[in-house]
């Protein structure tokens, strides 16, 4: 098997039995505030781009590059499609011309046929509103020599599927870094925003290492992330000034994460890096430049990257929405019929919040399921967004269903909340569509199994997180009388069961 970084999340894997093209993004995505990094303009996505196969894990545009695909992958591939119960990634898929699609059963082993024989695949796909926009998911490859594992930035919740199916995993290839928004966005202190930065850094790098002795590979490539900014607004999110408060580590502080606790099998690769496996045996292991001139001085590299790519920035930000007048009646109409069939998701809300969109403020109501202008006197909400306009006039011209996956992830916003993060309101902001709310609102109201339990330093939980049902024998760590959940960082007091990160979401728990 040969196994080539096409930057990313992007992999093409090379098998005797034929070739598969793995999330492959090149365009700016979010607004234009996120990059691939290092740079993989140079590929040639002729040649990737006529494969047998073809796997997007999700609809996250770091992973999901319609221009990209519609330009550059040829639409007679077999799409290898991962099962989600909103089948919006199918469509978008359908809508660039690709007609051939292998459509999997979430955590089956199936067996496809390329033009040069057979190979064993699974697709895990994760179907909680939580998960991607609406799914994220990881494929197991397998040609009878090397098991490959992508798991790009799903968080799967049991491991034992993949052995059970698949035995030994020879490499694995998995998010390390930020894909989000917080601490940087909030208005909080700057030391405590750096405090939270450096715990949410930890957190993500301890839930890796937590996947990387469950999953139990050879070779372990740290890939996913991060992505690079490289407008002059948002320069300060690289991680190239010594911030250990910065969410967005690279490739090199991971590895050495994973020497500083004894794991040697670390791969490094840049886009066009690739990696011949037999098995175990890593045979070769070829760059296309020498890593030093991405990693000896990161903040030049990121520099001049910016300065070539100065002309698609400036072509995506003239591409935005412009115009005039308020926004509240396109508001009104896009949310209210949202707001009255998702009960749920508005009791879980459970509070008015507000969207300071430049001049204009907007009130969405979820008790009362409307939005409105602000009352006289009632004060600032708690929960609320600033928001340029233009990016909301964006998002309403083109029918976005996800703010979360087009807004939020571009964070060129800021927001400040009282009490703690409220999961269903940024669920509602990526179901934007009477399907998907239909979807959230119902697996939200399923009730889940917890009457299994764990002991975990003294104490006695259920075994399954309230949040996404993890295996907390597993991801769980109790530092005093705290359970942190590594899969995600949300936080229970054991004492009382309560969520410390959320609303909701109680914990069965007692001292033993």
């Amino acid at each position: 098997m040969q196994i080539t970084s096409v930057g990313h999340a992007g992999f093409h894997i090379r098998t005797a039995a034929g070739t598969i093209l793995c999330d492959p993004w090149v365009n700016p995505a979010y607004f234009a505030s996120w990059f691939p990094f290092p740079d993989n303009t140079q590929l040639d996505w002729d040649d990737l781009g006529n494969c047998d196969f073809l796997y997007v894990s999700h609809l996250h545009r770091d992973h999901f590059d319609a221009k990209h695909l519609a330009d550059k992958v040829n639409k007679d591939t077999t799409v290898l499609l991962p099962d989600y119960p909103v089948p919006d990634l199918k469509r978008e898929l359908e809508a660039l011309g690709f007609h051939k699609f292998f459509e999997t059963e979430d955590s089956v082993k199936h067996t496809i046929t390329g033009p040069g024989g057979e190979l064993d695949i699974m697709i895990i796909a994760l179907r909680a509103p939580a998960d991607g926009p609406i799914g994220d998911s990881g494929i197991v490859i397998a040609d009878g020599e090397t098991v490959c594992f992508n798991m790009n930035d799903a968080r799967p919740v049991d491991m034992d599927v993949l052995h059970d199916s698949f035995g030994h995993v020879d490499i694995h290839l998995l998010q390390y870094s930020g894909a989000i928004w917080y601490p940087m966005v909030y208005d909080i202190p700057a030391k405590t925003k750096s405090n939270f930065g450096k715990q949410k850094r930890q957190r993500g790098m301890d839930r890796c290492r937590s996947y990387i002795e469950q999953v139990g590979a050879t070779w372990v490539v740290p890939s996913a992330g991060p992505p690079v900014f490289l407008d002059d607004e948002l320069r300060y999110l690289n991680d190239d000034r010594g911030d250990e408060g910065n969410i967005f580590p690279d490739q090199i502080v991971f590895l050495e994460q994973m020497r500083i606790h004894g794991n040697e099998g670390g791969l490094l690769m840049l886009p066009g890096s690739t990696a011949d496996l037999r098995g175990k045996e890593l045979s070769a292991l070829t760059h296309p430049v020498d890593p030093d001139t991405v990693y000896g001085d990161k903040a030049a590299y990121i520099a001049a990257m910016a300065e070539r790519m100065a002309p698609v920035l400036a072509a995506e930000k003239a591409s935005w929405a412009t115009g005039a007048g308020p926004l509240l009646p396109q508001l009104q109409e896009l949310f209210e019929p949202i707001m009255a069939q998702s009960d749920l998701i508005c009791d879980g809300i459970g509070y008015s919040v507000a969207l300071v969109l430049g001049d204009e403020t907007v009130v969405l109501d979820f008790p009362k399921r409307i939005v409105r202008a602000p009352i006289d006197g009632e004060g600032k909400q708690r929960y609320g967004f600033r928001i340029d306009p233009q990016l909301v006039r964006t998002v309403l011209r083109d029918n976005e269903p996800d703010w979360v996956n087009t807004i939020f992830l571009s964070t060129r916003f800021t927001t400040w909340r009282i009490g703690g993060y409220n999961e269903f309101l940024y669920t509602f902001f990526k179901c934007l569509t009477d399907e998907r709310i239909a979807y959230a609102d119902g697996w939200f109201s399923e009730a889940h199994d917890d009457s299994a339990s764990t002991e975990l330093e003294g104490w006695e939980i259920q075994r399954r997180c309230p949040h996404l049902k993890a295996d907390l024998s597993k991801f769980g760590v109790v530092e005093g009388n705290t359970l942190t959940c590594n899969l995600h960082g949300w936080q229970w007091d054991l004492e009382s069961g309560r969520c410390k990160t959320s609303k909701g979401h109680e914990l069965r728990s007692r001292k033993l």
